[in-house]
């Protein structure tokens, strides 16, 4: 098709994903992005309380191992000179004390406070046997990091962060989340100062200390329709043209809302269809904005099943000057009340100051997820829409993942329509 102006694609949801994917089609068909918000930025975006910015789904900040998509944001939407680069400064409260972030590269640091069980974790890391075959995530952590290890941390991280049994959850969404070392890497910690390498130990984050202001220019110049719930979505096979609430017509539509909402809009969808999106599971999340001691940490994971919060992200460590603010979160739906008695037990949490719940946070990888997103994404590939992103895919997608999916999936949609 020569014109392709003549395309129209409709975007719903004006978060990361969609954002980045009109930007990238924007000039080449005919774009509109539908939003349920006044707002654009999704779980990125931030509220502003008495001039912080407070992140009320997680810490999101940038950075990428991908260099079309730093490329794309650097050359394209906010440029390098309007960011700062932080290193990223994270501990675990580990027993009575803190370590280092990532705690296989922390076995000085233990053996300091408890000599046998830095023997026992060494030991049985050095001794693991990864043949690659995992049953579920808890045999993961057993395999690449030791019995001691897993034991120690990463099961009782996991099962408060996941609300599930680790033993119940698939292991494939690891990947790029979790700095895995090999046995050299890991002896070459022991001896040295070595550190991880993953792309997230240093990153960006604007210089005007609001992630929105990133937001904003990946909305600059879209046709952004603000405040449009989609409650139903009709293929009309006469115009070969996909209406949305019996009234606006797209040639196309790419969806980056979550999935188990999304299928509520097709009336005719199959009802194993619709079993497996409604068995689709997601966590929220709680958090509290407070004023702090200072720190330099930018994040602490809290892997103690008996204290509330999960971990604490540092987002004044974020800003420039640095400030005192930091962010405690925890799963599922808790109030102000008890999340700020909960934080009366730590002296470094002074104020709160601002609380959220948020019911979309994160995907949850449980026994049924293989099956049940297969069954979803299958359907839309079937009737043809396209979805992206976090929800839009079910994925545990960082920001630059979000955006790097957009470009491929960009990509695929102009050599599929601007073939002559």
């Amino acid at each position: 098709m020569n014109d392709s102006r003549k395309i129209k694609i409709g975007i719903l949801g004006a978060g990361i994903s969609g954002l980045s994917i009109g930007q990238l089609l924007k000039d080449k068909f005919d774009i509109e992005i539908l939003e349920s918000k006044p707002v654009c930025g999704g779980i990125a975006r931030t509220t502003d309380v008495n001039g912080i910015a407070y992140h009320t789904i997680g810490g999101h900040c940038f950075n990428s191992k991908y260099e079309d998509v730093l490329s794309f944001v650097f050359g394209q939407i906010l440029p390098l000179d309007q960011w700062n680069k932080i290193e990223r400064k994270s501990k675990i409260k580990f027993h009575d004390y803190e370590v280092d972030y990532p705690i296989e590269f922390s076995i000085k640091q233990i053996y300091e406070h408890d000599k046998e069980l830095a023997k026992r974790l060494t030991i049985d890391f050095l001794n693991s046997e990864d043949d690659g075959k995992y049953a579920n995530l808890e045999e993961w952590f057993e395999k690449k990091f030791g019995k001691s290890f897993a034991t120690e941390y990463f099961i009782p991280y996991n099962s408060k962060i996941w609300k599930n049994d680790p033993k119940k959850m698939s292991y494939l969404w690891v990947e790029d989340k979790l700095p895995i070392p090999d046995k050299d890497s890991f002896f070459e910690g022991l001896i040295s100062n070595t550190k991880d390498k993953m792309s997230h130990a240093r990153f960006y984050y604007p210089k005007s200390n609001n992630q929105n202001t990133f937001l904003d220019a990946l909305a600059k110049n879209l046709n952004i329709k603000y405040n449009y719930t989609v409650s139903s979505i009709e293929h009309n096979k006469d115009s070969n043209k996909w209406v949305i609430n019996k009234k606006d017509e797209f040639d196309l539509i790419i969806n980056t809302t979550p999935l188990d909402k999304l299928i509520d809009c097709f009336s005719d969808a199959p009802a194993d269809v619709q079993a497996s999106a409604k068995s689709l599971r997601k966590n929220g999340v709680s958090n509290v904005l407070w004023k702090t001691q200072s720190t330099d940490k930018t994040w602490t994971y809290i892997p103690n099943k008996d204290y509330l919060f999960h971990r604490y992200i540092h987002i004044g460590s974020y800003f420039s000057p640095k400030e005192n603010y930091s962010v405690s979160e925890v799963i599922g739906n808790h109030s102000f009340e008890e999340m700020a008695k909960a934080g009366q037990s730590d002296n470094f949490l002074i104020e709160p100051l601002a609380h959220s719940i948020s019911e979309y946070a994160y995907v949850v990888f449980d026994e049924n997820y293989d099956k049940s997103t297969k069954s979803v994404k299958d359907y839309l590939q079937n009737i043809g829409i396209y979805t992206l992103g976090r929800f839009g895919e079910w994925q545990y997608y960082n920001m630059d993942v979000c955006i790097k999916k957009a470009i491929d999936l960009s990509k695929t949609i102009t050599d599929k329509y601007l073939k002559v």
